[in-house]
């Protein structure tokens, strides 16, 4: 799958140009932490990983909750917001499929802004990366509303660094997760790479989820200047 396929091969692109350091006053941040963001007291919680002969990998005392729709294992977190640091580089799994897959602001959890020309995202500007950039790539990050373009634009400590793009989309299909893939060679199984696996792929029985990914089609950049005036 394409979509997917982009997500994996950033790893091989050459990086950016390095730039100036930039001081960023997290304390100042916190009363602005993304609905999606974790917190320092919302740690993975504890549970290991086991091997289920024919069928993948499992928790020994799994429940329906730990499992989407389509059967796939997801990390177990605590759920505390609010409660210690916001940790603005990491996700909350539960807030972030739940945020993606009903198509809510990544910052305040309301519903994504939406026109005729589609539901509105907010990402790192790559428009460098391909031709017709972000056509066809698969996202992590939930959409996001109007009122909080203006601030996570500058606030967004990575927005900030990369630079912003606003885009409409119009056909954004669930199609796969991102998370942790696990390899078993006898006892427990190990955990390897970080990737994205598309539904449907025979890999799924081997991952546990941490976020929920979406395909980007039918995608118009809009200029920031018209959602933030």
């Amino acid at each position: 799958m394409a979509a997917i396929a982009n997500v994996n091969n950033q790893v091989g692109r050459m990086p950016r140009p390095a730039v100036p350091h930039e001081h960023i006053n997290y304390a100042a941040l916190t009363p602005y932490s993304p609905y999606i963001s974790a917190w320092s007291e919302e740690s993975d919680a504890p549970t290991p990983v086991i091997e289920r002969p024919g069928r993948g990998i499992g928790y020994l005392d799994e429940t329906v909750h730990d499992r989407d729709r389509n059967g796939v294992l997801w990390l177990r977190a605590f759920s505390r917001p609010g409660e210690g640091q916001p940790l603005f580089a990491k996700v909350h799994p539960l807030r972030q499929r739940r945020a993606m897959r009903r198509l809510l602001c990544n910052v305040c959890a309301g519903p994504a802004h939406r026109t005729a020309d589609g539901v509105l995202w907010l990402l790192k500007d790559h428009r460098d990366d391909w031709p017709g950039w972000p056509e066809q790539m698969a996202v992590t990050e939930p959409p996001v509303c109007l009122p909080c373009v203006r601030l996570a634009t500058r606030l967004c400590p990575a927005l900030r660094r990369a630079g912003a793009a606003a885009v409409r989309v119009r056909n954004a299909p669930v199609s796969g997760v991102h998370g942790t893939q696990f390899r078993c060679d006898g006892g427990l199984p190990a955990a390897m790479d970080e990737i994205t696996v598309a539904y449907g792929d025979p890999r799924l029985r081997w991952m546990r989820a941490a976020k929920l990914v979406r395909e980007l089609w039918d995608c118009t950049i809009v200029p920031l200047e018209q959602l933030t005036r």
